[in-house]
């Protein structure tokens, strides 16, 4: 009687850990939904929209300049943000400084900026993101259903951004 009831939990547990295996890969590498909350993507996310984020574009290096990515936030690993790409490896961050000097976005790393400056804790404030952090590319917003489709681009901005 009791080992009927044994195969029959192994056998449970079998698909409960193939399923979880599954669902762990396709969360990792291929994509998922992320609710947005907070003002700083504003206007292009509001808080309760949902977006679909990509993870190929991550894992192939193919980050560009404008997209929208969901990252670990670099001040509390424990929290993502989302934020658009402003600068890439190498590019000029203008720096109002009497001597007119530049920075630059250092290798292995974003710089990433809400659409709504005014309310944003950003790479203004920590600084560079390391590549590593970022979990996926934004590539649709699904809810609400009236604006099911790309992100709008976001703000306007120089080829650099200022500090």
């Amino acid at each position: 009687m009791w080992p009927g009831r044994l195969l029959r939990a192994l056998g449970v547990l079998g698909c409960a850990v193939q399923y979880g295996c599954v669902a762990h890969c396709t969360l990792e590498y291929v994509g998922e939904l992320v609710v947005c909350s907070g003002p700083s993507m504003q206007p292009s996310l509001y808080t309760n929209d949902v977006v679909l984020a990509e993870h190929f574009s991550r894992h192939l290096g193919r980050i560009r300049r404008g997209d929208v990515v969901i990252a670990r936030n670099p001040a509390n690993p424990r929290t993502f943000i989302c934020k658009r790409v402003v600068a890439l490896p190498g590019d000029a961050l203008n720096k109002r400084l009497p001597h007119h000097s530049s920075r630059y976005v250092p290798l292995g790393h974003v710089w990433l900026e809400g659409d709504n400056a005014a309310n944003s804790t950003d790479s203004r404030s920590y600084g560079p993101v390391p590549y590593a952090l970022i979990r996926g590319r934004v590539c649709l917003k699904v809810w609400p259903p009236s604006q099911f489709g790309p992100i709008p681009a976001g703000p306007k901005r120089g080829s650099s951004s200022t500090l």
